[in-house]
């Protein structure tokens, strides 16, 4: 069934919200390509081979300028997707290239501006999609964060995970640590260290059904279900 508020924009009131990635919204791609080559696409497609059949709805987070919702859609063309971004400049990139590149599949995604937080108490989704978003949620946020996202699943939904991996050592703990200072000068990050999501999830419920490695270890694509 369409979404009513399909192929919109649904900016919220609040001045308050995320927006640090705007500053880099021009070169995000670019520069995730120039460091980390196809490893982020393949660590991206893995996880989405996890998307249920059929035409589901689908949440995604934090999913930059749109090139994995063009990918969920062309997987399920008949998904419904609520496209939930925090920075307006991501977000506006996204509904252009959505408007270019598949014009008929308008009308089955809602673009809105925020975090997990703007999601409505009565919204359910069979799968989420978390790619490389997750990482940027404070260790005093992150809890909160993930519980909020928990109780959006539908029974027997999926949470699809492609992120980087925790490392305490070696050239992926400094690839990390340089990470996190580049994007807390550029945009303000609060985050400071990669959260260790396997444990968090299962506390919630969640288990890992199977899980793929990237980049040397240094990335993750994982679906998890239902305990």
């Amino acid at each position: 069934m369409p979404n009513p508020a399909a192929g919109t924009s649904h900016l919220p009131p609040s001045s308050q919200l995320p927006t640090g990635f705007d500053a880099v919204a021009w070169c995000y791609d670019a520069m995730a390509g120039l460091v980390f080559g196809p490893a982020l696409k393949k660590a991206q497609r893995a996880a989405l081979a996890g998307l249920p059949a059929g035409a589901p709805r689908v949440l995604v987070l934090g999913g930059g300028t749109g090139w994995v919702l063009n990918e969920v859609l062309q997987l399920r063309p008949e998904a419904t997707v609520l496209y939930l971004e925090a920075s307006t400049r991501m977000l506006a990139r996204a509904q252009a290239r959505l408007h270019r590149e598949m014009p008929q599949a308008a009308a089955q995604v809602e673009f809105r501006h925020g975090t997990q937080a703007m999601l409505q108490p009565h919204e359910r989704f069979e799968a989420l999609v978390t790619f490389f978003v997750l990482d940027c949620i404070s260790a005093s946020e992150i809890t909160q964060a993930l519980a909020r996202l928990r109780a959006a699943m539908r029974p027997g939904a999926v949470w699809l995970l492609a992120d980087f991996r925790p490392a305490h050592r070696g050239w992926r703990w400094v690839l990390l640590r340089l990470m996190y200072a580049f994007f807390r000068l550029t945009t303000g990050l609060r985050a400071r260290e990669l959260p260790d999501l396997h444990p968090a999830l299962a506390r919630l419920g969640l288990r890992p059904k199977r899980t793929t490695v990237f980049y040397g270890g240094g990335m993750e694509a994982t679906v998890f279900t239902e305990a």
